[in-house]
Order: structure tokens, then C-alpha cells, then sequence
């Protein structure tokens, strides 16, 4: 599990306009309408064409619990391909992307500074730039660590330095520990 590129995908999934198919044999035909074809289903989802095929058929409605959750995973990646580069060019270069996380944050600063590691509760509203950092680097299949050195670079800038107008000398943000991660476009 993913908690950054998961977060951030939730957070493209609130834009869709419409709700994705929920019952199993709508979603095994939404995804055969997409991919074209039943044997390309059933190798995306490790199972047999023909099992593929009776859940096109309606004569499986009730998947295992393993293949309905990868079922409903590929689903939700490509529904509403348009309205979620939308949402993401949006977020990117218009409006930002809010982060409301509780971690233990802390930062490296000039000896004399209260430095030490403490769980904080923040919502913060990080910029465009960030947000279009964070998307690229989910793109092209960045790491989890990656992706929290991202935001940890956000939180430095926008809460800690605050723009620019305190903790000039601050070198880095600590972003560990964390309990909760939510995105907000």
C-alpha cells in the first residue's frame, strides 16, 4: 500500500463526475469495453478468459474478496481518464493541493533552535508547483519515500519558512510517523 499515491489518487477521485461501476460484472464489462477484449482482462487481472467471460455473461456476480479488490482497483485507474487530467492540470497550475496530515515533524536548523521532533496536526494549503511535483513524480512511478520528500519540501516552505518571511536558515524537514494523510484538490 501506497500512502502518498494512494492519498493522492483519492483526492483525483473526488472529481469524477459520475460513480464507477460497483457490481462486479459492470465493472468486468467497463473494463472490457477498455481494454478491448476478455484475454486482456483476464491477464490484467491473473484470472481465466473464461472466467472473465461468465462475469461478462452474468453468471458470476459474486467475486473472491482478492479479485474484487483488484477489480475495483483497475476500475477506479482508468475511469474518467478526462475529468482526472483535468482535476490534475487544475490542481497543478491553478489552484494547489491541501494536505491535512497528523505526523511527527521536525527540522535540521542553527544550533540554539527548538528542533525536536513533535507530532503536529496540519492543514495546509501547498501551492501549484507542488502540486504539479507531486502528480509528475506519480506519473512516472516515484516511490512512497519520494513522494513524502516532496511534501516534506512543501511543508518546509509554505508552514515552517512560511513563504519565505521566517526560518531563513532552516535546511530540512523531518516528515515521519504518519498517522493520517489526506489530499484535497
Amino acid at each position: 500500500m501506497s500512502l502518498f499515491g494512494d492519498g493522492l489518487e483519492a483526492a483525483v477521485q473526488k472529481a469524477f463526475t459520475r460513480p464507477a461501476p460497483k457490481s462486479a460484472p459492470a465493472q468486468m464489462r467497463y473494463l472490457v469495453k477498455q481494454l478491448k477484449g476478455t484475454k486482456a482482462v483476464a491477464q490484467l487481472l491473473r484470472v481465466s478468459q473464461r472466467t472473465v467471460e461468465r462475469y461478462v455473461k452474468d453468471q458470476i456476480k459474486k467475486p473472491r474478496p482478492d479479485l474484487a479488490a483488484r477489480l475495483e482497483r483497475e476500475v477506479k485507474k482508468r475511469w474518467q481518464p478526462q475529468i482526472r487530467a483535468k482535476a490534475k492540470a487544475k490542481a497543478a497550475t491553478a489552484d494547489g493541493i491541501v494536505i491535512d496530515t497528523r505526523a511527527r515533524m521536525g527540522y535540521t536548523a542553527p544550533i540554539g533552535s527548538t528542533d525536536q521532533d513533535r507530532i503536529r496536526h496540519l492543514t495546509v494549503a501547498l501551492p501549484p508547483q507542488y502540486a504539479a511535483r507531486l502528480f509528475d513524480a506519480q506519473e512516472q512511478g516515484a516511490s512512497d519515500a519520494r513522494l513524502q520528500e516532496i511534501t516534506a519540501e512543501a511543508l518546509k516552505e509554505v508552514y515552517f519558512q512560511d513563504g519565505g518571511r521566517r526560518a531563513g536558515s532552516l535546511e530540512e524537514v523531518r516528515f515521519t510517523d504518519i498517522e493520517h494523510l489526506e489530499f484535497e484538490l
